[in-house]
């Protein structure tokens, strides 16, 4: 009997797969758990369709990304931040720091999560931080200059 999972099975597929098992195994487990629905030819032709769509909409995705990536990796972040002596920071510049400079900068909403600093920074001074757009593409260098506040008097 062939059926089209509704969600991945072990040892037998993934979501969206059209599979051959025995009638018993489709009655008595996947169709009464909805792990699966039997297969006619229209319910095929649809699922095909949908892979088909959500292969090219994942392909939009990469391709927009790979824009983003260029674009942030010309970008040159300047961050002013409360400097004490030895060009210490008072405090540190943080990867969500640096994901709202991006914002500000370039109105591109990165999440705090996808910059990589491996720690905070914490000294006046240019460094280059990785910010990842998207799974498939290579993370952007993004150039981070940090520099002394200015004082109001």
């Amino acid at each position: 009997m062939e059926i089209i999972l509704l969600q991945d099975v072990d040892k037998l597929g993934s979501k969206g797969e059209v599979a051959t098992v025995s009638e018993g195994y489709a009655r008595n487990f996947l169709l009464p758990h909805k792990l699966a629905e039997i297969a006619t030819p229209g319910r095929i032709a649809m699922v095909r369709q949908a892979m088909e769509e959500k292969a090219a909409q994942v392909q939009r995705e990469a391709d927009r990304a790979g824009e983003t990536k260029d674009l942030l990796s010309k970008t040159v972040l300047t961050i002013p931040a409360p400097v004490g002596s030895a060009d210490r920071l008072f405090g540190s510049i943080t990867n969500q720091d640096v994901a709202d400079a991006i914002y500000a900068a370039r109105k591109i909403k990165i999440d705090k999560r996808n910059v990589e600093l491996e720690d905070p920074i914490k000294l006046v001074g240019t460094y280059m931080v990785k910010v990842h757009v998207h799974s498939s593409v290579e993370p952007a260098e993004v150039k981070v200059m940090v520099v002394p506040e200015e004082h109001k008097e």
